[in-house]
C-alpha cells in the first residue's frame, strides 16, 4: 500500500514538472531588463507579426520544441513582441509606440512597432539577442528549426560570438557544431 503511494506521488510530482516545462517564459521587454538587475541574463527576442507564416511555424515547431523550452527558460529572459502591434514599451529610457497602427488591421499587416524600427527588424521572424545589460548583440532572422537555433543560443550564452571577427571565424564555429536537440 505504501509504495503504490509512493509510485502516485512520484508520477504526479513528474507530470507537475513535465507541464510546467512545456513553454517559454515569455515576458515583456521591460520585465526581462528589470529581471536582469536581480539576476543578469541575455535576452532573446522574437520579433514577430500576426500574418506572419514561418512566425507561425516558429512558434509550432521551434519554441514548442521541449529542449529549446528548457535551455531558454533556463540561460535566457525571452520576450515575445508583435512588431506590428500597439504596446507601449520603456526601453533604455525611452518610449516606443506604434503611432500608425490601425486596429481595423491588427490580424493583417500594419504599420512597423518603433521599438521594431529601433532594431532595424525589416523581416519576419527575427530573433534579437540582447546581452545582460539589454545591449543589442545582433539579429537571427528567419525561420530556424530547434537545431538551428540551438547554435545561437549556445554561441551567446557562452559568449563564442566574442572570439568570432569574421564570416570565416562564424564558419568554423558552425562546421564544428553539433547540435543536441531534438527535432
Amino acid at each position: 500500500m505504501m509504495k503504490k503511494h509512493i509510485l502516485l506521488l512520484a508520477v504526479a510530482l513528474l507530470t507537475t514538472i513535465v507541464v510546467s516545462a512545456q513553454e517559454i517564459n515569455w515576458v515583456t521587454l521591460d520585465k526581462a531588463v528589470e529581471l536582469q538587475q536581480k539576476t543578469p541574463k541575455k535576452i532573446i527576442m522574437d520579433m514577430y507579426t500576426a500574418w506572419c507564416g514561418p512566425c507561425k511555424m516558429l512558434d509550432r515547431n521551434t519554441f514548442s520544441n521541449p529542449d529549446v523550452i528548457e535551455y531558454v527558460n533556463r540561460h535566457y529572459y525571452a520576450v515575445k513582441f508583435n512588431a506590428e502591434g500597439n504596446d507601449v514599451v520603456p526601453f533604455k529610457g525611452k518610449t516606443f509606440t506604434n503611432p500608425n497602427y490601425n486596429p481595423a488591421r491588427a490580424k493583417s499587416r500594419n504599420s512597423a512597432h518603433q521599438l521594431a524600427s529601433y532594431f532595424k527588424v525589416r523581416s519576419y521572424p527575427t530573433i534579437l539577442f540582447l546581452d545582460e545589460k539589454a545591449d543589442f548583440l545582433a539579429p537571427i532572422i528567419g525561420y530556424k528549426t530547434p537545431q538551428d537555433l540551438e547554435l545561437y543560443l549556445k554561441m551567446f550564452k557562452n559568449n563564442k560570438h566574442t572570439e568570432m571577427s569574421s564570416q570565416d571565424a562564424f564558419n568554423v564555429y558552425f562546421k564544428a557544431f553539433k547540435p543536441e536537440f531534438t527535432n
